[in-house]
């Protein structure tokens, strides 16, 4: 069902308004995905924060102009799902994760940070940690110095007080 003039704006305005607050596009060709496939899909990138839709890779381009995933508008051609995110690496996650499970949907291409992504450049945007996970990481990094000095006193306190005890323990029946 093709749409009307209206119809077609008010997708453009949806998709460039979800463009100018996203970090990152993922583009992915769905040929021979089954409708229960997609919807699966669908439910996890909704699960991740991802926009993902099926859209008319005219209207796209009109959606993308003037906005960083403009560089990805020579790739848009085919039928294509797009991914938008909001987190740097979660668009790009939720396909490729996706992909690695069904051998239908194949990676296209991407962008981010106003930079064009190929199928590989969208496969090593995916394989980075997310924000939560680099966060902890760093997190774990600030306290080991921390920790460390804490085990090392507690191990000295309990040498020292080791030792003192059997010492205390001699003097006492000596006296």
């Amino acid at each position: 069902m093709s749409l009307n003039r209206n119809e077609k704006e008010a997708v453009i305005a949806e998709v460039a308004a979800q463009a100018g607050k996203s970090q990152t596009l993922a583009l992915a060709e769905y040929r021979g995905l089954t409708v229960a496939q997609l919807d699966a899909l669908r439910k996890t990138a909704r699960a991740q924060g991802v926009y993902l839709h099926v859209l008319k890779n005219t209207l796209a381009r009109r959606a993308v102009a003037g906005t960083p995933f403009e560089v990805a508008a020579e790739s848009m051609s085919g039928p294509l799902i797009y991914g938008f995110s909001e987190d740097a690496v979660a668009a790009a996650k939720v396909i490729a994760d996706f992909a690695k499970g069904n051998d239908k949907l194949v990676i296209k291409a991407g962008a981010y940070a106003g930079k064009a992504l190929d199928a590989n450049g969208v496969k090593a945007l995916a394989s980075i940690p997310s924000k939560e996970v680099l966060l902890a990481q760093i997190c774990g990094l600030l306290q080991s110095p921390i920790s460390g000095l804490a085990r090392v006193l507690a191990a000295v306190g309990e040498q020292k007080g080791g030792a003192a005890a059997p010492a205390a323990e001699e003097a006492a029946p000596a006296a």
